[in-house]
């Protein structure tokens, strides 16, 4: 793996996208959007919004930045781009955390404006602070951006790489805590979420609202989130194929 040629793959990758308006408003423009219009949903239940707005900023970055990541890297394999790539001195390695580097700051960006929303224009008060809040959206973008690289190598086109959304994700979703706390679930669920990322993405973003300073418990959940991110990427690196003819 080289630093030179992994930097020049994300500067690739961020050059292509800022010809794309569309990819660049589903990253930056829906997530607030969303927020917007579950605060006007919760008109009369303002307190129940403050509750759930940030759990689902811990949400919606990976959920975003996963489709995207995850139909972006499939659409370079098949057009070839991976092929062409792959005749010049670049590793997988390389084309992986260059995407990945690209996507995180992409990431970074969408968390930010996410961040400013719910907390300036919407007005939630969260305890934990402006910088801890953003520390866990962007980490929560940086593990949807793995995910999306690992689970692109596993499609053979743009439409199943969407497909892994619903089959990956939503399950995550359902039992991550957001709905329902997870003591409160079946044995078996409380088991499956206590090994899938999104909930300790969701926990860290709990302990963010609840809790003033930095907590020994938020230290644990963004651990496991990195973690499970960098795996992802690793995975990813050893899984991802050239263009089948």
């Amino acid at each position: 793996m080289s630093l030179v040629r992994t930097f020049a793959t994300s500067k690739r990758v961020l050059s292509q996208l800022r010809h794309d308006k569309r990819t660049l408003a589903l990253i930056f423009i829906v997530p607030p959007v969303l927020l917007t219009i579950l605060k006007y949903v919760f008109s009369k239940e303002a307190k129940l919004f403050d509750d759930i707005a940030p759990m689902l900023l811990g949400i919606f970055p990976m959920i975003v930045m996963f489709l995207i990541t995850s139909v972006v890297t499939l659409r370079e394999r098949s057009s070839g781009t991976l092929n062409r790539l792959m005749t010049m001195p670049i590793s997988k390695s390389d084309f992986i955390f260059g995407y990945a580097i690209a996507f995180s700051l992409l990431g970074l960006v969408q968390a930010l404006i996410s961040g400013g929303v719910m907390l300036g224009l919407l007005n939630v008060t969260v305890l934990g602070g402006t910088a801890h809040t953003l520390i866990v959206a962007v980490l929560a973008a940086f593990l949807g951006t793995a995910l999306g690289l690992f689970t692109s190598a596993f499609a053979k086109s743009e439409f199943q790489a969407v497909q892994f959304l619903p089959a990956f994700l939503f399950p995550q979703l359902l039992v991550c805590g957001l709905f329902i706390a997870r003591v409160e679930m079946a044995k078996l669920l409380q088991w499956f979420a206590d090994i899938m990322p999104l909930t300790y993405s969701v926990d860290a973003m709990k302990q963010v609202t609840i809790a003033h300073n930095w907590t020994a418990t938020l230290t644990s959940d963004l651990i496991v989130v990195g973690s499970f991110a960098i795996a992802a990427l690793i995975l990813g690196a050893a899984t991802i194929r050239r263009r089948e003819n």
